[in-house]
């Protein structure tokens, strides 16, 4: 049978505390504004233990979002790619008004709240939704590995509340931006411009390559972890292998010896002296798989496994930049194998 008394609680408001001791389960404590509430609650959980519908919850109850973040940061963070940016993530995230709750008290409107917050601190809308990409997959990893799988993930129920998202980048090179920026650029890092283009990896996939990951036989890299949390064999065109065999090899295995920053702050030299504006790094990504599209006739799902998009959907907004090779082949043009003397060149 539950229990009820009166207490002082916050500010010296009257609260109710419930408490129900039962044969065979543990012991359940909730505190409630009204009175009505605590009992309404001590009667849903006695008639669950009755009928064998209780399940505990109370590590739901006392774990505040901010201490699963803590233990998230320790046990996923440390298998994904991108660790550093998810780690300031976390940060932000766990510092906000959501950091105190329980996580089974965190509703829909509450992450609508934080939504409003975070647009009104001037975060973008990508921002954001990287945030509760991560709410969501906290609150996944909770359920199915943490033994709380009564959650229930308040993400989706502020879906309306969701910033929407712009299109992707389309910034490409101008006329003569690309020669301007390898000429500005030193030798080293040029390599790294010409390899970008030729490979259409990104940054953090271009620091961390390695002379183990390169098999020359097969003109393949590997890439044993990448931005999505999977592996990706990239094959190398005759532009990229080129590139491998001028390299001279690095005592610490590295084929191009630069951090992600240091690429960053290289490209910004690079940028800066050539007289390039509005032009990032991961430009060179977009750029390298519009010539795909453009200058080969690799198939969308060839493309994909050398771009390592997850869904063909985020290939789709590509798909444009072949409407003159899909007006050949209607009107009855044959494929154009991969590097035939008929083929467009790639652009230097």
């Amino acid at each position: 049978m539950a229990s009820l008394r009166k207490r002082k609680g916050p500010n010296g408001r009257n609260v109710w505390q419930v408490q129900i001791v039962r044969q065979g389960f543990p012991a359940q404590y909730r505190t409630f504004n009204t009175k009505e509430q605590a009992e309404s609650w001590a009667r849903i959980t006695e008639a669950a233990m009755d009928e064998g519908l209780w399940r505990d919850r109370s590590e739901g109850d006392r774990t505040t979002l901010r201490e699963a973040l803590v233990r998230y940061e320790r046990e996923i963070t440390p298998r994904k790619a991108s660790q550093d940016s998810e780690r300031s993530r976390i940060r932000t995230v766990s510092g906000s008004f959501l950091g105190d709750l329980a996580l089974s008290r965190i509703t829909g409107r509450q992450v609508a709240d934080y939504i409003r917050w975070r647009g009104e601190g001037g975060a973008s809308a990508n921002t954001v939704r990287l945030d509760l990409t991560l709410l969501s997959h906290l609150y996944s990893v909770a359920r199915s590995a943490w033994g709380m799988e009564y959650l229930v993930n308040p993400v989706p129920l502020a879906k309306l509340a969701r910033p929407k998202v712009p299109r992707g980048r389309e910034r490409r090179f101008l006329e003569g931006e690309e020669t301007r920026l390898l000429e500005a650029a030193s030798p080293a890092f040029g390599v790294v411009i010409r390899w970008a283009l030729a490979t259409a990896m990104r940054r953090g996939e271009i620091a961390g390559l390695r002379w183990e990951h390169v098999d020359r036989p097969r003109r393949s890299v590997l890439l044993p972890l990448t931005k999505n949390g999977e592996a990706r064999s990239v094959p190398l065109s005759p532009e990229a292998l080129s590139i491998l065999e001028g390299l001279p090899r690095r005592i610490d295995g590295a084929v191009f010896g630069l951090s992600p920053n240091a690429i960053e702050l290289a490209w910004r030299r690079a940028v800066t002296k050539a007289g390039i504006m509005g032009l990032r790094f991961h430009d060179l990504r977009h750029e390298a798989i519009s010539r795909l599209f453009e200058e080969t006739d690799l198939d969308v799902m060839e493309i994909r496994a050398i771009t390592g998009h997850k869904t063909l959907q985020m290939l789709a907004r590509y798909t444009h930049l072949r409407t003159h090779r899909l007006a050949d082949r209607l009107a009855g043009m044959g494929r154009v194998p991969v590097g035939s003397p008929g083929m467009t060149p790639v652009r230097r």
